[in-house]
């Protein structure tokens, strides 16, 4: 059997008690788990080695969780591409939005259930490892093009008329996931159920932060879009003719 590299997770929270329950239970499933109790130290972490996913609480003593998504995003190399999943205060919706819109990949609101957050862990990575090849050697699908813009699944790339987007992982699978569907209307739960495998929470509407970062990224005029199209009361379509 082909034995895969463990991979590492670095937790940013400030509170140690429940640092070391969440590292128990995600060494005793497999992973590697490392703790930084202060954003400092957990900047300089991620620094002296890069881990396959930081889990970032945004109630930290010496800066807030937001400003390390930000440090985190406008690093060069493999740094910025890090995943992240926030860990934000229960009924909060502005900090997940917030946090999404910089960059962030997932949240999971305190308290939460270890499950859960393996769950989101695994759905992430899982979501990253997608694109790596596999053992048996890289399988390679053309890209997908609609008139000026390309999504490249091998390379996991957007470019508008030759220049590179700027997305997070899960951002991506959103566009992916639409343009593999193009023309047809999807509802939030259907987009998010294609992605991350899972139901839409109730009144989630993170999916619409994600939509603006996309747009942002894709389209000429984000008042206007032209890509991708809101049917209200519905959700999107991405547009199968485009300039």
């Amino acid at each position: 059997m082909h034995n895969l590299p463990m991979q590492d997770l670095l937790m940013i929270e400030d509170d140690t008690r429940l640092a070391q329950m969440v590292g128990e239970y995600l060494r005793g499933n497999g992973f590697g788990f490392d703790h930084a109790a202060t954003a400092m130290a957990g900047l300089r972490a991620v620094g002296d080695k890069v881990p396959d996913l930081v889990i970032l609480d945004l109630m930290l003593p010496d800066m807030d969780g937001l400003e390390v998504c930000r440090r985190l995003r406008a690093t060069a190399g493999a740094v910025a591409k890090v995943p992240v999943l926030m860990l934000t205060a229960k009924g909060d919706p502005m900090d997940r939005i917030i946090g999404l819109e910089i960059g962030a990949d997932d949240y999971l609101p305190k308290p939460f259930e270890p499950r859960e957050l393996l769950a989101r862990i695994r759905a992430i990575l899982r979501r990253r490892d997608d694109t790596t090849a596999s053992i048996n050697g890289p399988v390679h699908t053309a890209p997908l093009r609609f008139g000026s813009l390309e999504i490249d699944r091998d390379a996991r790339a957007v470019s508008v008329s030759g220049k590179v987007c700027d997305l997070t992982s899960y951002q991506f699978d959103l566009l992916l996931a639409l343009a593999e569907r193009a023309g047809r209307v999807l509802s939030r739960d259907q987009i998010m159920e294609a992605v991350r495998g899972r139901e839409l929470e109730a009144f989630d509407r993170s999916i619409d932060v994600h939509m603006g970062r996309i747009r942002a990224a894709i389209e000429v005029d984000v008042k206007v879009p032209k890509r991708i199209l809101t049917v209200r009361g519905v959700g999107y379509v991405f547009a199968r003719q485009q300039d």
